[in-house]
C-alpha cells in the first residue's frame, strides 16, 4: 500500500512531507425536522478534517428549507433554498506562498457552513446518489469555499472539482461529478 505524503485536500498531494494536521474547533447544530438520516457529528468532523488544510473554527448547521431559503435570499439575493452556504468570517490571513500547514497568522480560519437537509435529500434522490455520500460532498465543498476555493471561473471550477473528487475518493466515496454537470451537482454560496 502506498503511503500518502500529504492530506487529500492539499493542492500538492504527493509532493511534500505530510503537513502538521490542522486543528479544528467545530460546533454542529441540527435545526431540521427531516425524517431522513442525518450525518453524525463524528462523520461531519471526519469530512471537514479531510478537506481542511489550515486551523479552523467552524459552526456547521443543518437546516430546514425555510431557513435555507431565508439565508440564500438574504445573503445571495437568490429566492430559493440551496444545498450549501459558506460564510467566511476570518480567513486567517494565510499568505498564499506559505508552505501548506504553515500559517503566518496567529488565529484560525473562522466561518459557518450551512447544509439544507431537504435540498440535499432531494438532490441525492434526483441524482441517484447515496445520501451520506452527497452530504460528504457538500460538506467538503463548503470547507473548500471556507479556504478560498471558488468555481466562478472555469479554471477555478476545474481545480475545485478535482480537489473535491480527490478528497472524496480518499474518504471512500465515488466521484461526485460522474455523470452530472457541475452546475447541477452543486448550487452553493
Amino acid at each position: 500500500m502506498k503511503e500518502r505524503s500529504s492530506s487529500p485536500g492539499t493542492p500538492d498531494s504527493g509532493r511534500r512531507a505530510r503537513p502538521k494536521p490542522a486543528k479544528l474547533k467545530m460546533t454542529v447544530q441540527y435545526a431540521t425536522s427531516t425524517r431522513e438520516p442525518l450525518p453524525s457529528r463524528a462523520l461531519l468532523r471526519k469530512w471537514v478534517k479531510a478537506a481542511l488544510a489550515h486551523d479552523a473554527e467552524i459552526a456547521l448547521r443543518i437546516v430546514d428549507e425555510e431557513e435555507g431559503h431565508r439565508l440564500n435570499r438574504d445573503f445571495r439575493n437568490k429566492d430559493y433554498a440551496t444545498n450549501v452556504l459558506t460564510f467566511v468570517y476570518r480567513d486567517g490571513q494565510i499568505h498564499p506562498d506559505s508552505p501548506l500547514g504553515e500559517k503566518r497568522s496567529a488565529y484560525p480560519l473562522t466561518g459557518d457552513i450551512v447544509l439544507c437537509a431537504p435540498v440535499v435529500e432531494n438532490e441525492a434522490g434526483q441524482q441517484q446518489k447515496d445520501l451520506m455520500a452527497h452530504y460528504a460532498h457538500l460538506t467538503v465543498h463548503g470547507v473548500l469555499h471556507l479556504q478560498g476555493y471558488d468555481h466562478q471561473e472555469d479554471e477555478d471550477a476545474k481545480n475545485m472539482e478535482e480537489t473535491e473528487t480527490r478528497i472524496l475518493a480518499w474518504l471512500g466515496y465515488e466521484d461526485p461529478y460522474a455523470g452530472y454537470q457541475p452546475a447541477e451537482a452543486v448550487d452553493c454560496g
